[in-house]
């Protein structure tokens, strides 16, 4: 595990999303069960639990709401709890349609609209760790930009290869295959040219784990396979 346990974060939020899910499914179908037969609503009680749990849930948000765009693990926390608190709010207004009105399908309604609200949120984190799993490029990342920054810097030719992804929450990983001029592969050029490329991505991209696969312009026998 050369870089630890830091794909970690990436796994629980992957069994968050699915939990999500699973629940959101299962409150919808349940709803949809209830149709036509609804059971009598102790109203006093659900308000009341209601009431309480979106204090909580209103807490809990403010808490997270600075830092659920850094981690996915904590994006995932943050989604659950608001996806509660509007479930929450829900419990509530049926629970005082049922109070004043008697009307019972109050409570499958809102089954029905905390099901809805939770799972397009789900389905955004799970989409999100499939591809930091599928080793996608990142968000607002633009392969092409990256490319051109690299052409820019003196002394390179061509770049080929490239590979960008992410390890974990703000880990982005960079690789690529630049091709310099002859002269520039001396103990000082090389340095000083490896200089300018992890700059460029660490200033342009916030991209700090850069590797590069430095290739001298007259290499005579170029890989047969290239990317990106």
């Amino acid at each position: 595990r050369t870089y630890g346990y830091q794909r970690a974060e990436v796994l629980a939020a992957l069994a968050n999303a699915l939990i999500l899910i699973v629940i959101s499914v299962v409150i919808f179908t349940e709803a949809i069960r209830r149709i036509g037969s609804a059971p009598e609503v102790h109203t006093d009680i659900m308000l009341f639990a209601a009431i309480l749990g979106a204090v909580a849930n209103l807490v809990s948000l403010l808490i997270l709401r600075g830092a659920h765009q850094d981690s996915l693990n904590v994006r995932g926390a943050y989604l659950e709890v608001l996806g509660d608190l509007l479930g929450s709010v829900a419990v509530i207004v049926a629970a005082l349609v049922i109070m004043f009105t008697g009307y019972q399908a109050a409570d499958t309604i809102a089954s029905v609209l905390i099901a809805l609200m939770i799972l397009p949120r789900a389905w955004s984190l799970l989409r999100d760790v499939v591809d930091v799993l599928l080793e996608a490029t990142p968000k607002g990342v633009e392969v092409q930009m990256i490319r051109e920054h690299i052409l820019s810097v003196d002394g390179v030719v061509d770049v080929h290869d490239i590979h960008i992804w992410t390890i974990t929450s703000g880990v982005p990983v960079f690789s690529a295959h630049v091709v310099v001029e002859d002269g520039v592969l001396n103990a000082r050029g090389a340095d000083q040219l490896l200089d300018k490329l992890t700059t460029c991505l660490g200033s342009h991209f916030d991209t700090e784990h850069c590797t590069f696969q430095l290739e001298p312009a007259s290499h005579s026998e170029p890989e047969s396979r290239t990317h990106a």
